[in-house]
């Protein structure tokens, strides 16, 4: 005698369950129904008729649909056979008279004004002077055609030109400005003004001695890094000292670039024409 194995068992146990399942492949849910999954479609599904419209051509008014009517017919615009025309207009307008009555009022207008163009062709024309043409029922029709095909055309091709926030998007950046304030930069001509006018005012104060001294951009490198210690900002001007005459400011301007470049000080200016200030480079901690 032989005892059926656990796999078995659990094989008749689900047994119940899966046989109200439907034989479906991999068992995916098509839809949900009140939170349940509803694997196949029911058979009692009733759908109305006037549940799913579909629209093959929408129009803009009367005359964008008489345009597509003559374009589609193939008609010569300027000579419209109104009788073909009308007819396949008023079958469009009983169509939508049926489902949107306040719609249809607009179409019923131009409609009056199709049958009222056929009835003055079916008459004898009015006599005119000798010369003269005819005046056409339908010119002012044609006119408004022609207008409202340029119109549509010129709509078109504004269409078609890239439009913001339809076709592209303009690009943003955000950029998280520094705590610290920044000095603008220094130019060179700035620097060449300031030396130009340290010049003009040494040249007033002068010494008749004939000595000859040795001057050392080391040194007055030195001494303009004691000057600066201790003090956050000194101006450009205060670094010279005229009255020691021209050599001694050709040394001391020739130790300040010799600092800058060695980036043991830092020369900034608050903004255009503003005075030039002097101070010690430093790295904060």
């Amino acid at each position: 005698m032989t005892h059926p194995s656990n796999h078995d068992a659990l094989a008749d146990a689900a047994a119940p369950e899966l046989a109200g399942m439907p034989n479906v492949v991999d068992n995916v849910a098509v839809a949900r129904l009140y939170g349940e999954p509803l694997f196949t479609m029911p058979r009692d599904l009733y759908i109305p008729p006037d549940a799913l419209e579909v629209f093959l051509e929408a129009f803009e008014g009367p005359l964008d649909l008489l345009l597509y009517l003559i374009r589609k017919q193939n008609f010569n615009i300027l000579d419209i056979p109104m009788a073909g025309l009308t007819r396949q207009y008023l079958v469009y307008v009983d169509e939508i008279r049926g489902r949107n009555l306040e719609l249809a009022a607009e179409y019923l207008l131009m409609a009056a004004m199709l049958i009222e163009i056929k009835s003055r062709m079916l008459l004898p024309p009015k006599k005119v002077a000798e010369g003269e043409e005819a005046e056409d029922p339908r010119a002012e029709l044609v006119r408004r055609l022609l207008e409202y095909e340029q119109m549509k055309l010129a709509a078109a091709r504004l269409n078609a030109v890239p439009q913001f926030g339809r076709d592209f998007l303009k690009a943003q950046v955000y950029i998280e400005q520094s705590l610290q304030p920044r000095f603008p930069d220094v130019h060179l001509v700035d620097l060449q003004e300031a030396w130009r006018d340290i010049l003009k005012r040494a040249k007033l104060v002068q010494h008749h001695k004939i000595t000859r001294e040795e001057l050392s951009v080391r040194e007055h490198m030195s001494m303009v890094l004691k000057k600066l210690q201790g003090r956050r900002f000194v101006e450009f001007e205060e670094l010279f000292d005229p009255h020691k005459g021209t050599p001694v400011l050709v040394v001391t301007f020739i130790a300040l670039l010799e600092l800058a470049k060695e980036t043991l000080i830092e020369i900034t200016q608050a903004e255009v024409f503003a005075p030039i200030y002097v101070r010690l480079a430093y790295s904060p901690a």
